[in-house]
Formats: C-alpha cells, structure tokens, sequence
C-alpha cells in the first residue's frame, strides 16, 4: 500500500524533522519539556520517519529538557524499530555530555548500538563512516522543458547497470513526474539523485521551494468542459511507488520514491 509522509505546519513544532537534499540522512531536532504530549509528538514523527526509510537518523536532544531521563525509553524503542528496518536505519543521538540523559543512554545500550554523539556535527561526521557504500548517481538540473527527459534517461541508465530492468519503466515514469512538478511549482534549479537502496529504486528530487506537493483528488469530468489534468502526477507516482513523501531542507525541500521490484 503506498504511503506518503509529510510534516504539515500544524503539528506540535517542539519537534521538527530536515532532510538532506537526497533524503539519505535525516534530522530530528526535539525541544521543550519532556512530557506526555510531547513524548507523542515524537512517536508519531519517528514512525514518520522511519516509514521514509532513510539511511540514517540523526536525533538531536540539545534541547531537551528531561532531568530524570524519563524519555529513555522512547529512544530505546526507536532504536529497535531502526533496527528492525529492511535495510537497517542508521539512528544516533545528540547529548552534551553535561546533560543527565546523556549518562543514562550510555548505561542503557552499548555506543555500537545507538552512538550518542555531543554534537549535530560530530554525528554527521561519523555516520558518513558507518554508512553502507550504496550506487548512486546524480545530477542538477534546470527547470526547462527537457529536464524530465535526461531524468528519466539518467535513471533507466542507472536500473540497467545495477540489473533491475524491471524497475526501468515505472522509475522513468515516477523520475519524470517528481521533475515535472519542480519544474511547473518551483522553478529553481533541481537536484536529482537515484540509488540502488535494499534492492530498490530510491528517487529523490529536491528544490528550492518549500511548498510541499500536493496529492489532489482528481475532479470527476463534467460535460462540456475540458478534462482538468491537474493532480495526475502525484496520483501516478501513488499508484506506482511503494512509499512516497517529501521532507523540508535548509534551501527548500526534496521529494523521495521508492519503487521495489517484484518478488
């Protein structure tokens, strides 16, 4: 069943989720007094996350206000579910040292298994270490009218070297619609990443508008009066993708696929 995750302005700010412009490693940033409504945001925002199947997760605590370490136990379940991911999330904290949940995260699971890091930066340092090497290849492009073209010639060449040709088609066709969309709504320059990612296709496609797509029902068609197309792509990569969603970044926002090949 396809899925689609997004981070609509409503939802409770103390936690705040960025991607990169690839949506391989993602950023959690938690703020505020640790409480029950806040312990819920975070859970929902990290079965979110993980439903992105990201190649790593960085949680940043700096914020936190929890003097009794009563969020261990989230941060625990999170690494389980990480873990439990096919492939494997990456996940790792951020803790100064001078706070008391640092200390009680490192009794609680060995640094192998959930590294805890006092520093966004350090972490991401480290994690571009643990990573897996996963074939990728990528490309920026204009937002002119035969960007789609080379997308999709990019990613048929990329499921041939990597020997899922059956993905081929539906991954042009996804690739194509994602780089259409950036080009009709946000008209900046595009960056287009493919990767060979647990045996699928994972498509990324980042821009520098921060509106997110939007998944349109489609208007019923009315007699006398021309068909109304809008919405026909978001609706296409729904039907073809596995999961779809998009994440916000520093400079705009990147919009991710993901096509698995038929056991």
């Amino acid at each position: 069943m396809p899925v689609s995750t997004a981070y609509p302005p409503s939802e409770d700010q103390r936690v705040l989720v960025e991607g990169d412009v690839d949506a391989a490693v993602a950023l959690m940033t938690v703020r505020g007094h640790w409480d029950r409504a806040l312990r819920q945001a975070v859970t929902t925002k990290l079965h979110k996350c993980l439903a992105e199947h990201p190649e790593a997760l960085i949680v940043d605590l700096s914020e936190l206000q929890d003097p009794s370490s009563a969020s261990a136990p989230t941060w625990v379940a999170a690494r389980q579910a990480a873990r439990e991911r096919e492939p494997a999330v990456v996940l790792a904290l951020c803790i100064p040292p001078s706070l008391p949940l640092a200390d009680r995260m490192q009794h609680l699971v060995t640094q192998r298994l959930l590294p805890v890091y006092a520093k966004v930066r350090q972490a991401r340092v480290a994690i571009a270490g643990r990573l897996p090497l996963t074939e990728r290849v990528t490309l920026t492009l204009p937002p002119e009218p035969e960007s789609p073209s080379i997308a999709r010639n990019l990613v048929g060449d990329a499921c041939l070297a990597w020997g899922v040709p059956e993905l081929l088609f539906p991954s042009r066709l996804v690739m194509s619609e994602l780089v259409t969309n950036a080009i009709e709504h946000a008209r900046t320059p595009i960056g287009v990443v493919v990767s060979l990612r647990g045996g699928g296709i994972h498509l990324s496609v980042s821009d520098g508008a921060a509106a997110p797509p939007v998944l349109r029902k489609l208007a019923r068609p009315q007699r006398g009066r021309a068909l109304d197309e809008r919405g026909r792509g978001m609706q296409l990569v729904t039907a073809t993708t596995a999961a779809w969603g998009w994440l916000p970044t520093r400079t705009g926002k990147v919009v991710w696929a993901t096509l698995i090949a038929p056991r």
